[in-house]
């Protein structure tokens, strides 16, 4: 399943709403990326309004290493003519709607990253923040460099550091299976209710999260609507 697509017009992030036969309750997955265009999150902003409840990603607490790690997409945008803004709960979520926060702590993430070998970890935390000015001096054509499908760092860091998949289990395995545990129990508690619930999660964390919903639960994608992440100048 195609979740975030990029072509030389514009890059697209596709929102899945997922359903059970016979079960009213529907979940919609909106997958983020953590650097886009201000549109883009209005556009999740007014479409979360009309939901139920929202399961937002966000590690918990505070950590040097977690800080470290963000740079990369918090320098991108420091430079005004980008055009690109950071994801901030402020400007998507909407004040009306319930929020439920699954995701692990600071604490818990940096203990998946030390698991890593000692040199991986080490390189992680030197090259992200040099990754991440990378990105911000590169600006929007980043965007078009590969696929967005990434949680945690841009795509002009993923050459270098996810090249190994141990880095991408660590930052993403513990907190997908934290976040399915959430959803099962969403299912369990509200599944005869007529509720949209909405996943709003980094789009590495996708796949992983419609493969949990379809096998554990039967939930299949019934729709997808694509909106705009960034489009070139």
């Amino acid at each position: 399943m195609q979740i975030i697509k990029v072509t030389g017009y514009a890059v697209r992030s596709a929102v899945i709403t997922m359903r059970r036969r016979g079960t009213p309750l529907e979940f919609v997955i909106f997958p983020m990326l953590h650097v886009a265009s201000p549109t883009f999150y209005s556009q999740v902003r007014r479409r979360l309004a009309t939901c139920d409840l929202i399961l937002q990603e966000g590690i918990r607490g505070k950590s040097a290493v977690v800080s470290t790690l963000t740079l990369a997409y918090r320098f991108a945008p420091r430079r005004g003519r980008n055009g690109l803004a950071e994801q901030q709960d402020s400007v998507v979520l909407p004040e009306s709607v319930p929020v439920i926060y699954p995701d692990v702590t600071a604490a818990e993430a940096v203990a998946e990253l030390r698991k890593l070998p000692l040199w991986m970890y080490a390189l992680l935390l030197v090259a992200a923040p040099v990754m991440g000015l990378v990105f911000a001096v590169r600006g929007p054509r980043a965007f078009l460099d590969e696929d967005l499908a990434v949680d945690d760092l841009p795509a002009t860091a993923r050459a270098e550091m996810l090249a190994d998949n141990e880095v991408a289990h660590a930052m993403t395995d513990h907190r997908d299976r934290r976040l399915l545990a959430v959803l099962g129990r969403v299912i369990d508690e509200r599944a005869d209710e007529r509720i949209r619930v909405a996943v709003v999660y980094g789009a590495d964390h996708v796949p992983a999260i419609v493969a949990g919903l379809m096998d554990r639960h039967d939930f299949r994608p019934r729709d997808a609507e694509w909106l705009t992440v960034y489009v070139p100048a």
